[in-house]
């Protein structure tokens, strides 16, 4: 089996909404199944404004994957989904594939469906072998 761990970082300085954005500690997965990553945030920014999630394969640019809470970008394998409840929001990887090896970030404001690259809370998705 291979699980997939994501490792979540702390919040990037120099945006008004970082320091309340959060997300796990970790979470796991082993390929195949589901993975879910949430971003937590309060009523002023996840619960009012669109939340837009992005992917970034190292040594490439941040690739948006998710926009206005739900919405997959062109292109997208169908694996992917995104919701928003309350203040809290999640990308869900509805079997989880060796290219999704990635970072992903969420972000919200009002240019979410302009694909944000700043990232406002971040985490790593990587293989593990168990």
């Amino acid at each position: 089996l291979t699980c997939m761990t994501l490792s979540v970082s702390l919040p990037l300085a120099g945006s008004w909404a970082q320091s309340v954005l959060t997300q796990p500690a970790s979470v796991s997965g082993v390929l195949g199944q589901r993975v879910t990553i949430s971003c937590t945030g309060s009523s002023s920014n996840i619960g009012g404004n669109y939340v837009s999630w992005h992917q970034q394969v190292p040594e490439t640019g941040p690739r948006n994957i998710i926009y206005a809470d739900n919405y997959r970008a062109s292109g997208v394998p169908d694996r992917f989904s995104g919701s928003k409840s309350g203040s809290t929001a999640t990308l869900t990887i509805s079997v989880l594939q060796a290219e999704d090896e990635a970072d992903y970030y969420c972000s919200v404001g009002d240019d979410s469906l302009k694909a944000p690259t700043v990232p406002q809370a971040c985490g790593e998705v990587r293989q593990k072998p168990i």
